[in-house]
């Protein structure tokens, strides 16, 4: 466990955007010996034989095809690569009493007081043209504090402790410098050509690019029973994931989907609303009724962490369904479908967690009185077919800049999923 872990942490702070992380999870399976398919080319597989392939370079799906697809099916295994969090605005460039910020714009869900007064860098993906006038992208990542989104002091705000609001157009532009001359766009051109010295660019046209917090992700508590990061929610599913499809002695096909976009609805090509699955569905097995017939035989898990029961906030959960930290996954339901779990699908993962050493499992639900999130559970098995379980690791601070998770569910859920993929046949 200690070397999964370490490797988790290590993955964690090098993967500061989807970009980064489907880029670190393409390395992984690469050096596992998976073979890269491009979509605009032919693909020739072969039975037995593992591969990755990768849309807009932030969604991400690997395999290992087995034999038989049309009477056994697929194990599928379903994350997503992004995070809520502040990204730099396209016109970003603010002038305001001698300083230089750039404006924010917020993406997903994300808890904004956690953001301030932290050191921020940022990364994400630069698009423009080389000096032979071609369209190219980069990835960057400056990896330093560069900016910080500094609190109102106290003395300028008494009610600061008592109203949480935070207006992101007005108080989170991020501080970057003194008054400068130099925009952003010449200040990317520069970084592209530190990070890319033998493939710099010669204008940028656009950019995907986020803020996220240099404090590095480490093992916390007494006994250091937690893990505490950013981007939690979901990498730690990601990652995994893929270590379990790597390390899988399966003879079935095993299939690991990290889909982006998910924080905002999944309604990109890229997305759990696109067609990434079913496009690789249909070359697996071209012939449309043995693809039916292969569905029928498939199960998918969404895997996306669950709200641990808080100890200080406790009443905000059902007293039945209260999941602990490192005490299992989490077997997610609701009545309205927010999740995708039904009561076979569950029995399933019930029955799964009992073939060897048992692997403890947790229930989870809303109280009656609010609403649950959203995963690609629901979105997935709605495109494709595919009966599908919501399970999860359990964490606090769900959508903060740093969440916290068990490090006993590390392991717990790794071996879940490595028994999943291992499974001969799925009811």
């Amino acid at each position: 466990m200690h070397d999964t872990v370490e490797s988790l942490l290590a993955f964690l702070n090098a993967s500061p955007t989807p970009f980064h992380a489907t880029a670190n999870l393409a390395r992984m399976f690469e050096d596992a010996g998976f073979t890269p398919l491009d979509e605009r080319s032919p693909w020739a597989l072969e039975a037995g034989q593992a591969y990755y392939s990768t849309r807009t370079d932030a969604s991400i799906v690997a395999f290992r095809l087995g034999k038989d697809l049309p009477e056994r099916g697929l194990r599928l295994v379903g994350a997503h690569t992004d995070s809520p969090c502040l990204k730099v605005k396209p016109c970003p460039d603010l002038s305001r009493q001698g300083y230089s910020l750039l404006g924010v714009e917020t993406y997903g869900g994300v808890l904004l007081n956690p953001w301030f007064d932290r050191d921020l860098s940022i990364a994400g993906r630069v698009s423009g043209v080389d000096a032979e006038g071609q369209l190219q992208a980069r990835l960057i990542n400056f990896d330093r504090a560069i900016a910080t989104i500094p609190s109102l002091a106290i003395h300028l705000n008494r009610t600061a402790n008592e109203n949480k609001t935070v207006n992101p157009q007005q108080e989170m532009n991020a501080l970057l410098d003194m008054e400068r001359d130099q925009n952003f766009r010449d200040l990317l051109l520069e970084q592209v050509a530190e990070e890319h010295a033998d493939a710099p660019l010669a204008e940028v046209l656009d950019f995907n690019l986020c803020f996220y917090d240099m404090q590095a992700p480490a093992l916390t508590g007494l006994n250091r029973a937690f893990l505490s990061s950013a981007r939690l929610d979901n990498l730690l599913s990601c990652f995994l994931g893929a270590q379990a499809l790597i390390h899988s002695d399966t003879t079935e096909t095993a299939v690991l989907l990290c889909n982006d976009h998910e924080e905002v609805g999944s309604r990109s090509d890229a997305g759990a609303q696109g067609t990434l699955l079913n496009d690789c569905l249909a070359r697996l097995v071209p012939d449309s009724a043995a693809r039916h017939q292969t569905l029928r035989h498939s199960m998918m898990l969404s895997v996306d962490n669950a709200h641990g029961v808080h100890p200080n906030y406790s009443d905000k959960h059902d007293g039945n369904h209260g999941p602990k930290l490192n005490a299992g996954p989490v077997i997610k339901f609701d009545a309205d479908q927010g999740y995708a779990t039904n009561s076979d699908t569950a029995a399933f993962v019930r029955w799964l967690a009992r073939q060897g050493e048992p692997i403890p499992l947790q229930s989870f639900v809303m109280r009656a009185d609010m609403r649950c999130g959203s995963t690609i559970g629901p979105i997935t098995a709605t495109n494709s077919g595919i009966r599908t379980v919501d399970i999860g690791n359990a964490q606090f601070a769900m959508h903060s800049i740093r969440e916290t998770a068990g490090v006993q569910d590390v392991t717990h859920m790794t071996n879940l999923l490595s028994r999943f993929y291992g499974v001969a046949q799925v009811p």
